[in-house]
């Protein structure tokens, strides 16, 4: 963007933008939904399939498939025969954040393969406690531009025990995958 003469930010829009002559005000964006239309509420309905994609070495992607459900990709793109809703994975340290800034600005391009639709992007802890404010910030960065969904530290996780129920702080990924937290 030019403004006299000097170079301001890019701008993020989620979204198809139409900037034609004849553009319109900006509609919300379509999303497939697990819910066919004309199916009365109440009638089971399968559960929407992810892909989980893991934007670098030890993002937890096989775990939060394993617990949450969905296709483990590790860190290659769905197959053709895999859910093409994806759910890019990444730590919460500095280089896990790097790479899933990284990813987003591959589908920003339009360079992810044809037919994927990106879900939201699932930040996994990289150590118990709170974020240090510089990696909290770019964590706000990145939920400015997708739908972000954070995953405390787990140690029973980290040991392998899988047995138990999703952290309550994960409710909402739940939903979104359909897992269920009796709880």
């Amino acid at each position: 963007m030019q403004t006299g003469g000097r170079q301001g930010p890019e701008i993020w829009l989620r979204g198809p933008v139409d900037t034609g002559p004849h553009a319109a005000a900006p509609e919300a964006p379509e999303r497939s939904s697990s819910i066919p239309v004309g199916i009365p509420t109440g009638i089971p309905v399968a559960p929407r399939r992810f892909s989980w994609v893991a934007t670098h070495g030890g993002t937890g992607a096989t775990t939060l498939a394993a617990v949450y459900g969905g296709r483990d990709c590790g860190r290659d793109w769905p197959a053709p025969e895999d859910p093409p809703s994806v759910l890019l994975v990444a730590r919460t340290h500095a280089a896990g954040l790097a790479a899933v800034a990284r990813a987003l600005e591959v589908f920003r391009r339009g360079e992810a393969p044809a037919g994927l639709d990106l879900d939201a992007v699932v930040l996994v802890a990289d150590a118990p406690g709170r974020l240090p404010r510089q990696l909290a910030q770019y964590v706000k960065a990145i939920e400015s531009v997708i739908d972000v969904y954070r995953v405390p530290w787990v140690p029973a996780w980290r040991v392998g025990d899988l047995s138990g129920e999703p952290p309550r702080e994960t409710e909402a990924l739940a939903r979104l995958t359909r897992a269920t937290l009796d709880r």
